[in-house]
């Protein structure tokens, strides 16, 4: 399983409008991937409510993972969104 860890870097955390843009960029991703808050119960990364029921705040820490079967596409998503929530960016990307 593939996994990143990253601080969140919208300064409200995933909360509506940044919470839109994640889901819709890993539901784009093509392959099954999760979130969690540290390390606690992942939860689908494509479903709006499960991230919006994470709490997750500005500056906390993530989880993403994928078990997808071809790890280097899991690789490449993973990156991609790890970068998003990172960055904080008020836009999807044209390369998400």
């Amino acid at each position: 399983m593939a996994e990143r860890r990253v601080t969140i870097g919208w300064a409200e955390g995933l909360h509506a409008r940044p919470a839109s843009i994640f889901v819709r960029a890993a539901t784009a991703a093509g392959v099954p991937i999760t979130i969690a808050k540290g390390d606690g119960t992942p939860v689908n990364a494509a479903s709006m409510l499960a991230v919006l029921g994470l709490g997750a705040q500005g500056g906390e820490e993530v989880v993403l993972a994928s078990s997808a079967d071809d790890a280097e596409v899991a690789e490449v998503a993973l990156d991609r969104l790890a970068k998003l929530v990172a960055e904080g960016l008020e836009e999807l990307p044209e390369t998400v």
